[in-house]
């Protein structure tokens, strides 16, 4: 069994579940997970978890994410892209400078109504499920980060942008809302992720590519261990009296480590005292102690 992630280049036409249902076929095992939903229209990277990398799916798809988007203005459709039915047509005879002052005001933190088209579950049901029965139902507003947002290029009604954004942003609601400012609406064109924490677009392969390698037996080569996923984490060594504690899933003093680490409350990798990968813990201030937030110690 492999374990560990796979930086796959989704391609359009595919959905994230259809990309692992492949590559289960490609890889032949069944413990595979992706890290975060792009949908049929979108293209590019998509983090795949293989074995006891699947324990990481939640933890990536917590990360910074980048897109590159066309945005076409004037049209809005009930999906808030280019699939949907249109619902409006405007005409787009607006000075550059006010759409460009229109976009960079979405800028920070902002507070974005999800599309009935998502797979958000209300009650149990699936938001796109209740669309596609022709209901609308109210949803709340949640707060999402724009952390960077750049013009790449402008031929109205079309605009290229670059999106570094927190998770659970849609970027085509963020069209269709810079639409909705500009007052002629707004919808998502096209849409490239280019980037999923340190995973960027420029190592991901495609299907094609992925079964070629299998076929040679080179995939072990493309697939990013565990523990080098978790590299931006700091590392952390226990001492010998606390192997057993960490071997179990405790949590354990922060004077269980040797040196001078500086205590910060963010996720650290853990090691035995003889440099073995235990798992990724979290230091709780009020207990003084580092508590283990997944283990990933194998037999």
């Amino acid at each position: 069994m492999y374990n560990g992630i796979l930086n796959v280049y989704k391609e359009k036409g595919y959905t994230s579940h259809d990309v692992v249902a492949l590559l289960r076929g490609i890889l032949k095992q069944k413990k595979i997970g992706h890290t975060g939903t792009l949908d049929p229209l979108a293209e590019g990277v998509l983090p795949v978890c293989l074995g006891t990398g699947t324990k990481l799916c939640d933890m990536l798809t917590d990360r910074e994410k980048e897109y590159e988007a066309i945005l076409l203005l004037g049209i809005s459709t009930d999906t808030q892209d280019i699939t949907g039915t249109v619902l409006q047509k405007k005409e787009v005879n607006l000075p550059e400078k006010v759409v460009e002052q229109a976009v960079f005001s979405f800028l920070g933190e902002y507070n974005q109504i999800p599309p009935m088209y998502s797979a958000i579950k209300v009650e149990g049901k699936k938001l796109y499920e209740l669309a596609r029965e022709g209901k609308e139902i109210e949803r709340k507003a949640r707060k999402v980060g724009i952390f960077s947002i750049q013009i790449l290029s402008m031929d109205l009604p079309k605009v290229h942008i670059r999106v570094s954004c927190s998770k659970g942003t849609y970027i085509r609601t963020l069209c269709h809302d810079i639409g909705k400012v500009l007052g002629v609406g707004g919808c998502m064109e096209a849409l490239v992720r280019t980037k999923v924490g340190n995973f960027g677009i420029k190592d991901a392969l495609k299907l094609a590519e992925i079964e070629k390698y299998q076929s040679e037996n080179k995939i072990t080569e493309k697939i990013l261990s565990v523990e080098d996923t978790l590299g931006i984490y700091p590392k952390c060594v226990v001492d010998a009296n606390t192997d057993h504690l960490v071997y179990n899933g405790n949590p354990f003093r922060e004077e269980a480590i040797p040196g001078s680490l500086l205590v910060i409350e963010s996720p650290v990798r853990v090691y035995d005292s003889k440099g073995k990968f235990i798992g990724v813990y979290l230091y709780r201030k009020e207990k003084k102690a580092y508590y283990p937030l997944k283990m990933f110690l194998e037999p």
